[in-house]
């Protein structure tokens, strides 16, 4: 019998460093009567991807079309620099780790042990090794068949799957569904810990906010079929800020970014989602903020939704991060 233990596949080496890992180029699809379009997205090497947006924004619709369960109606996308409009060959696919939303069927008869045997004669890189501490970390039954499995348990026996042929591409599809707070914890560390080395590289549709903040290092909104935009997590968060400082209502609307404004006498509060932008106008003209805090990430993901992320101030926070990087 063939030996899978730590037999990893390793993708070329000008694939990992200078290649998108995704690229997709003005992407429509049709499902029913949900459209989303147009999508276009860069993903580089060694980043974890937020896809964030309501039920129903496309996130899922995203995951299928870079999984290849489904097909765009129109435009192009590229994995590791290459598309594929009649079928992902198995050289490619095998670089890929995919966590569904809701598990496929077919493996149902057969037992956790049969399932990751079957997994990895179409994974070159399986590592039974891995396989197996996650297994037991996670604590699930390795005799007991999957249609038998909690919901649950049959989350992390998945998740185990999915990490252990070292992928390059990892998409996970609302991972935490189904997990309880422990598990859900030991994910996090294990996901952070496959991202050390900077060779995975993660697309996670997620709804939950704690997720999006511990694990994304870029966030892509989703709202109403449309993609939004991308966005470096810690910029967005550092530049939406509520401030409160000594000036005139017409000072404070005229400042960049600004998405609330209230005013007591002398006494404006302003919601800017180009705080750094602000602070700067502020400084020079001699007014020191008197209060300063910053929004939480549902809060801003509210008003990028709505549209109040004005295109100055996203362009600002893409330039910061390209400064920082």
């Amino acid at each position: 019998m063939k030996n899978h233990v730590n037999n990893h596949v390793e993708v070329p080496m000008e694939i990992q460093i200078k290649t998108p890992i995704i690229e997709i180029s003005q992407v429509y699809k049709t499902r029913g009567n949900r459209k989303i379009g147009p999508i276009n997205l860069t993903v580089e090497p060694g980043y974890v991807v937020a896809l964030a947006g309501h039920n129903g924004s496309g996130k899922s619709t995203l995951i299928h079309l870079l999984t290849q369960l489904i097909h765009p109606d129109s435009g192009e996308i590229r994995w590791f620099g290459q598309a594929y409009p009649d079928g992902m060959p198995a050289d490619t696919r095998q670089w890929i780790g995919y966590l569904p939303e809701q598990p496929s069927r077919e493996e149902d008869r057969l037992t956790a042990k049969a399932a990751a045997a079957f997994r990895a004669l179409w994974y070159p890189g399986w590592d039974e090794t891995r396989f197996q501490r996650l297994m037991e970390r996670f604590q699930v039954p390795q005799y007991t068949k999957l249609s038998r499995m909690s919901k649950g348990e049959r989350r992390k026996f998945e998740l185990a799957a999915a990490l252990a042929p070292h992928p390059r591409l990892l998409l996970l599809d609302e991972p935490s569904s189904g997990l309880d707070p422990f598990a859900w914890k030991i994910m996090l560390e294990e996901l952070r810990d496959c991202m050390e080395n900077g060779k995975t590289t993660v697309i996670i549709a997620t709804h939950i906010i704690d997720e999006i903040k511990r694990l994304a290092d870029y966030i892509v909104l989703m709202h109403d079929g449309r993609l939004l935009g991308k966005l470096e997590k810690d910029h967005l968060l550092e530049n939406s800020k509520e401030m409160w400082f000594e000036g005139t209502p017409e000072e404070a609307s005229e400042l960049p970014g600004v998405v609330e404004t209230e005013s007591e006498g002398g006494l404006q509060r302003i919601v800017t989602l180009a705080a750094g932008e602000t602070s700067a106008i502020l400084e020079q003209a001699g007014i020191r903020p008197i209060r300063v805090r910053r929004l939480e990430l549902d809060d801003i993901l509210l008003h990028w939704s709505a549209g109040q992320l004005s295109d100055d101030a996203e362009t600002y926070m893409q330039k910061r991060g390209a400064e920082q990087s």
